[in-house]
């Protein structure tokens, strides 16, 4: 493969989740290891440890990379790891199954395409499995994979497959998920990770390596609504480049080519996109993940936390958010405490006004008149910005309808949040003056 091809190919994020000890560390190491995208050095190091710990090639100590996880056996933290197919790139974010390292799961799953959840054949759903699927419906993650893992130890039955797959198709239809599949799986053996299984003749489905290689992803950012948040001002110090003026950031939706009009928020002023660069040069167009930077024809005062959008598409703006929390730390959220609200990149202060309510994880019903919520528990709030924030909904943009808690004294993220509900629309644009 020629690096043109390569540079040009796909890249699929995606995050694994499951109970502890379902076998995810050791499905990403299967994947790995039988995709043959393991470096020598890897797999010398990867025989050395199993041989240290006296087990035939253990491919969980691939990404359970801390010491404290090989010593409990648990993966603690979100390990990311890298590999390529000759159909696509990936990146895997590992996540934690134990209920105590929830808030570490909703961190792997922020940015992901896909969410692959792991079940173990031999104990069907957990209150774990329902967790997961609800954080990742929650997060908007476009495509699920539910892998039934250790079919090995459950005799490949039919029927045990089965009987899982009903319980979370049943417990699915109550959230808003669009693209599910499920794959029977051992990844201790490699059946339906990359290679098909002889063991499960009566699946006719694809491999789970197949799957990820052609899930379609193209359509998965949002290309509609025009969102530019202003990372970086650039006013190089050189006479050669005395007029230059660019904006830096990444595109958080939609699509912009130079000559678009476009409008600066808050200020309103209007004005027309210059020229787009890149790392290479400059370009025809801009679009999400890119990262570039934007000349435009009038001189603006624009600083970092500012926003450039189309007209006539503007997004919400209020000081009011409400949103969908999970809560990542261990002093509870309780109204009326203040936290620093961080939004694209903008960073202001805010205050928690009331909890509406929480969700019980199991049944999906809420839990109205709450005090406040704990450690890795779901819930409904209201925060009152200092400043007014310009967004969208959550479910219409992941890139703007995402916001954090940050504790002010520590400076520890506390609280993820999905803005649902904006109100205000913003105020008509004004004319860029001269």
């Amino acid at each position: 493969m020629d690096e043109k091809s390569y540079l040009n190919m796909d890249l699929m994020r995606f995050t694994t989740a499951g109970s502890v000890d379902d076998g995810k560390s050791t499905l990403i190491g299967r994947l790995l290891y039988d995709s043959k995208t393991l470096f020598q050095d890897q797999l010398k190091n990867l025989e050395r440890l199993s041989k240290q710990r006296g087990e035939d090639l253990n491919l969980a100590l691939l990404t359970d990379g801390l010491r404290a996880e090989r010593e409990q056996g648990i993966t603690i933290d979100v390990a990311y790891r890298y590999f390529a197919t000759p159909v696509r790139k990936f990146i895997i974010a590992d996540t934690p199954g134990h209920i105590q390292y929830t808030r570490n799961m909703v961190t792997g799953a922020s940015t992901a395409n896909l969410a692959l959840i792991l079940v173990d054949a031999r104990n069907g759903v957990t209150e774990q499995t329902h967790r997961h699927i609800f954080i990742a419906s929650l997060l908007q993650i476009p495509h699920f994979v539910l892998c039934i893992n250790k079919m090995d130890l459950v005799a490949y039955k039919q029927e045990v497959y089965d009987t899982i797959k009903n319980q979370i198709e049943d417990f699915i239809s109550k959230l808003m998920v669009h693209d599910i599949t499920f794959i029977p799986i051992s990844a201790l053996h490699g059946d339906n990770v990359v290679h098909a299984s002889t063991n499960m003749q009566w699946y006719q489905g694809p491999t789970l390596i197949y799957h990820l290689e052609h899930v379609h992803i193209g359509s998965d950012e949002n290309l509609v609504d025009c969102r530019f948040p202003v990372q970086y001002v650039i006013r190089p110090r050189s006479d050669k480049f005395h007029d230059y003026r660019g904006y830096a950031g990444k595109i958080a939706s939609g699509i912009f080519k130079p000559g678009d009009s476009i409008i600066v928020l808050p200020s309103g002023f209007s004005t027309t996109i210059k020229s787009i660069e890149d790392a290479h040069g400059e370009i025809a167009e801009a679009f999400p993940p890119m990262s570039i930077v934007m000349q435009l024809t009038d001189d603006l005062d624009i600083s970092r936390g500012d926003m450039l959008v189309r007209p006539h598409n503007a997004p919400f703006i209020s000081q009011n958010l409400e949103c969908m929390i999970c809560w990542m730390n261990t002093k509870p959220l309780t109204p009326g405490t203040r936290y620093v609200v961080r939004h694209t990149t903008r960073e202001i202060k805010g205050i928690v006004k009331e909890i509406q309510y929480k969700i019980d994880i199991n049944t999906l019903h809420r839990i109205p008149e709450v005090d406040y919520l704990r450690l890795n528990e779901i819930g409904r709030i209201m925060v009152r910005t200092a400043q007014p924030l310009f967004f969208d909904s959550y479910q219409n943009n992941r890139a703007t309808g995402s916001m954090i808690l940050i504790d002010e004294k520590t400076n520890e993220t506390v609280g993820a949040g999905m803005i649902r509900e904006p109100s205000t629309k913003i105020p008509e644009k004004k004319k860029a003056e001269d």
